[in-house]
Order: structure tokens, then sequence, then C-alpha cells
């Protein structure tokens, strides 16, 4: 809608109109309190568990690398059994939508051989009231907000139209898009005041994290927060507009209440609780057992690094023989035995890195059938932007896990190294190295995603669909404000 300048003034009166009528239902005072209490304990509440997880990762993680740096003069494929852990970092913006973390493991073991899952989930350890969704700004500003916009709009037109003071207010001379236009400024400034305590914790934190963040990353961090309060300001328009567009159109409030209602529990709680389950039933994910034993059988066809009849590695020692020139495994100027290791840590490496990208692209196939239905479910769509920016959604959680699985492939192979290059083969049982060699390893140290990838994947196509609806919804409220002049008339 596009008003003339006089129509802007008509507007801000209707709109004045419609907060003093507000201001006279305790039960909207009330409500409004109530909700923006709720956010502002969603917003505090999400600092502490951030601050809380955080620091206790940071504290296990420092655990872990004295407990590394602890070990004694040993052989080095005694180390690669030993073992290190290493936890997933959050983002300074996790403490709004805390995404998948909830649900998925954070702290990785690595060692020698083998791919390990994350543990130690927050849902595996907490209590079943955790099923019932995380107290965070995010879900407080999707789920519960549109359903306080619908309370307090479904009568801004409908009841006028009951007392007969719709036809009088366009007898008087208020055109139908101001009025239209009046009540949606009245209902979309009261959810800005709600998100206001969620809205302020976002540019505090983004502002206090780039100031200790280096130049890329805080320009990261700083535009991630201006994507977050654009996608979220255009969804609770969005709502705003929905509420009075639903009771411009309904003849009575009730009718208008019952539309409101039914079109958030489909919108915000159905279609995002059924989308996932069929598309698991669609799109099947094998469970942890089921490729655990794949793997397995894979690891038996490829061959035995123990059994020096093997085909596969008896062809290997014969190779690495000829590409040094002589006889017998004694001769190499290397350790065979950390030679040995070294091949068959890159074969089955490349095994799990398969099976590891597979399950990726089911998982990213899933996400893809639902996101399909954004249009339909715009929650689907600020979710996806909500849970990006804040670093907490599936992409995110499988970098973590490949960065993971690239740094313990460079520190079993560094290993095995100076198996091969500083353990003599005539001693190899018994011989020890200093623990100087693997305290000068690096440590692991996941690079964040390049937020040009974030905001061209999942921010522009999740801000396209929201851009959408505003623009539906705006031109279904001016074609409703002509069609309010014509029924008056």
């Amino acid at each position: 809608m596009r008003p003339r300048p006089t129509a802007w003034r008509t507007a801000w009166v209707v709109a004045r109109e419609e907060w003093r009528s507000l201001l006279r239902s305790r039960v909207a005072l009330t409500a409004v309190a109530v909700m923006l209490l709720l956010t502002l304990t969603a917003t505090l509440v999400g600092f502490e568990h951030r601050h809380a997880i955080e620091s206790e990762r940071a504290r296990f993680q420092a655990l872990a690398d004295q407990q590394w740096d602890a070990q004694p003069d040993r052989h080095p494929h005694r180390v690669s059994h030993y073992g290190h852990y290493v936890f997933r970092p959050l983002s300074p913006l996790a403490f709004f939508d805390f995404g998948v973390d909830t649900f998925t493991g954070h702290t990785l073991y690595l060692e020698g051989h083998r791919q390990n899952s994350a543990n130690f989930s927050d849902a595996g350890q907490s209590s079943v009231l955790l099923r019932f969704g995380l107290l965070t700004p995010a879900f407080v500003l999707q789920t519960l907000v549109p359903l306080l916009i619908g309370f307090l709009a479904f009568g801004s037109i409908a009841r006028e139209r009951e007392r007969g003071q719709l036809r009088f207010s366009i007898a008087q001379g208020i055109a139908g898009r101001s009025l239209l236009l009046g009540k949606l400024l009245a209902h979309a400034l009261i959810p800005g005041l709600l998100a206001l305590p969620a809205f302020a914790g976002i540019a505090f934190i983004a502002f206090a994290s780039s100031g200790s963040s280096s130049g890329g990353a805080a320009m990261s961090i700083m535009a991630s927060a201006a994507f977050m309060l654009a996608g979220y300001t255009a969804y609770l328009l969005m709502w705003s507009c929905v509420a009075v567009g639903i009771s411009a159109c309904s003849s009575r409030a009730r009718d208008a209440l019952i539309m409101l209602t039914g079109l958030w529990i489909g919108i915000v709680i159905l279609l995002p609780r059924m989308l996932p389950d069929l598309a698991a039933s669609r799109i099947i994910l094998p469970s942890r057992i089921e490729t655990e034993v794949a793997i397995h059988k894979d690891l038996a066809a490829i061959g035995d690094s123990h059994n020096p009849d093997d085909p596969y590695f008896r062809e290997f020692r014969e190779k690495t023989l000829a590409r040094y020139g002589v006889k017998r495994v004694e001769d190499l100027p290397v350790n065979y035995g950390g030679l040995l290791m070294a091949e068959g840590e890159r074969m089955t490496s490349e095994l799990f890195d398969r099976y590891m990208r597979d399950n990726f692209e089911r998982q990213q196939a899933q996400s893809g059938w639902v996101n399909a239905f954004a249009p339909v479910s715009p929650v689907l769509a600020v979710r996806r932007l909500s849970a990006a920016l804040a670093g907490s959604d599936r992409e995110s959680y499988e970098r973590f896990l490949a960065d993971a699985e690239r740094y313990r492939y460079a520190l079993i192979q560094a290993l095995n190294r100076m198996h091969a290059e500083q353990v003599h083969y005539h001693n190899d049982k018994e011989q020890r190295i200093s623990q100087r060699n693997w305290q000068s390893l690096p440590r692991f140290a996941p690079a964040p995603r390049p937020f040009a990838d974030t905001l061209r994947a999942q921010v522009l196509p999740s801000l396209g669909v929201l851009a959408g609806w505003l623009a539906v919804l705006m031109l279904a409220l001016a074609l409703l404000g002509k069609r309010l002049e014509r029924k008056a008339a």
C-alpha cells in the first residue's frame, strides 16, 4: 500500500485509537506484560545457558589438552590409541536460538582406526521436560508472539463491523486503506515492543563479540545480527498483516479468532512437526548400528594390515620394498610398521569419510524436502534463517564433524610418521619417543563457516520466502481496503 501523505496522518490517528482501546483492556495489558516478561526471561536464560555451556566446554577442552600433554614418553602407536577429546564451540548468537545443538552431541573422542560419533547431547542428559522445547528468544518469537498477535488483533476490524462503527468511520471520510494501515501500525508495533529485549540482546552480543574478534569474524557477527533482526522483523510484521487481514475479512470477531487460532495451529505447530516425520519416511536414514555394521563389513573386505598374507597389504609391502630398492622390510630406512599403520589409516579414513558424506547427503535431502514447504509455513523459513545465523543449524554441526575428522586423520597420521621415522624396526614394541613430539602437534581449532556460504544457501532463500509473504499480504490489504469502502457505501 502507498497511501497519500494525508492518509498517513489518518492512519496514525486510527493506530492511536486502537492503542487506547487495548489499554482499556486488562486482559490485553496482562497478556502483553506476561509476554514481554517471558521474552526478557528467555533472553536472560539464553545468555546464562550459553555462558555456562561455553565455560564448561572450554574447561573440559583445557583438561583434555593437559592430559594429552601429560602423557609420558611412549610408543607413538600407543598415543594414537590413547586418543584425544575435542568439544564443539558455540557461536556468539547461539544464545538466541540453540537449534539442533540441544539434540546433537558436542563431544568427540578422536582415536586411531575409528571414527566415533559425537556424544553427551543436552537432550540425552536432561529430563523429558526438554522435549517441550528450550526457552529461547527464538522459541518465544517464532511460536508464542504470533499467537498473541492474533489474540490482540482478531477484533480490530471485525468487532467494529459488528458494532456498526466500521460503516460510520468510512462514512466520516476515513479511507479503507488508511483504516487498515492504522490497524496494522497499531498491531505491528506491539510485537516490536515484545521483541525489544531479544533484539537488544542480539545487538549487545554482536557489538561485544565483534569488539574481541578479528576483522573478518567481527563483520560476520555484525552481518549475522543484522540479518537476524531483519528476518524476525519481517516475520512478526507478516503475522500482524495476517491478523488484521483476517479480521477485515470476517463478519464476526469470534470467527476471526477461530480462523487465526486454526491458522496458527496449522502453520506453527502441525506442519513443522509433521513434515520432518514425513521426510524421514520418504528418505531413509540408516541408524548408527546399521552404519557400524556396514562399515565393519567393508573394513573386512578391503584388507587386514595385521595379516601378512593379506593380498592387498602383501602387494603394498612389495611396492614399498621396490620404492626403497631393498629386499626385506628390515633393510628399509624407515620403520615398515609405521608405513603399514599410515596406509591402513588412509584406507579406513576414506571409508569413514564416504559413509559420513552419504549420511550428510541424506540429511540434506530430508531438509530440502521440508524446506520446500517454507512458502506454505513461513515459520520453517524463519527457523532456517535463525538457526543458520546463530550457528546452531544442521550444516554447522556437520561442519564441526567434518573438521574434527580431518583433524583426527592429520593427528593420527602425524603419529604414524613418528612411528615410521623415529622408532627402530628391530625394537618396535619396546621403544619410546619423547613426549615433546605430540605436545608440539597443533590443537583443534575449527574454522567458522564462511558467512557468504550461509547467506547464499540459507539466509537469502528464507528472507525471500518472508518477503514474498509480506508482498502478497500487503497487496491483499490494499484490495481489502477498497472492498471495505465499497461495502460501506
